[in-house]
């Protein structure tokens, strides 16, 4: 169910330095982590004085929301979504979790800025090194990709999808994943009682 997405080239006549621009933050990797592979542990800031582990969720699905970087209109705009969809996301028994490689001060400015009430994890240093474990880290741009993971109560990767960097991924595929495995959750749990 793993889905990438790769912009078209441009054919229009763009001086060279804003095509160069251009085709730097349309492309997107083909290579996030896919559905049954083990999701990579990592501890990572959440506040300049706390840390943050995956393996404290263990035993309940975790969305983890990789993007490029505090402050730029998409990425604001997706994580205030996201903070909407609060609610929703641990009606289906997930936590959500932001990771980009912005510091944590920035991103303690940035979730106080936005309301934001879920933490934001500072891939800082070594640099983007959570985000090149799970396959999106762009080398060339120094950012991560602006992608989405559902982690299973197991600790695998159910579901992921890599986003164009210019375009909000919205909400839609993170719930549909979150509701298939609470089906999938509860008729396993069925058959173990029968």
């Amino acid at each position: 169910m793993s889905t990438t997405t790769e912009a078209m080239p441009s054919t229009s006549t763009k001086s060279e330095p804003e095509q160069a621009y251009k085709e730097m933050y349309s492309k997107s990797r083909r290579s996030a982590l896919p559905p049954k592979t083990d999701a990579p542990d990592f501890t990572l800031r959440s506040t300049p004085d706390q840390w943050l582990s995956l393996s404290e969720f263990r035993g309940q699905p975790v969305v983890l929301a990789f993007y490029p970087a505090d402050w730029s209109p998409v990425c604001g705009d997706q994580m205030a979504l996201y903070n909407e969809m609060l609610k929703e996301f641990h009606d289906l028994g997930a936590e959500l979790i932001g990771i980009s490689v912005d510091g944590a001060w920035c991103h303690a400015a940035f979730a106080r800025d936005r309301k934001l009430h879920f933490p934001l994890l500072a891939d800082f240093e070594p640099k983007g090194d959570v985000a090149r474990r799970y396959g999106v880290y762009r080398y060339k741009d120094g950012v991560s990709e602006r992608a989405l993971f559902v982690i299973d109560a197991a600790g695998k990767v159910y579901w992921s999808f890599v986003s164009p960097v210019g375009v909000n991924p919205g909400a839609d595929g993170i719930l549909s994943a979150l509701e298939d495995l609470q089906n999938k959750q509860t008729v396993s749990a069925t058959m173990e009682a029968k």
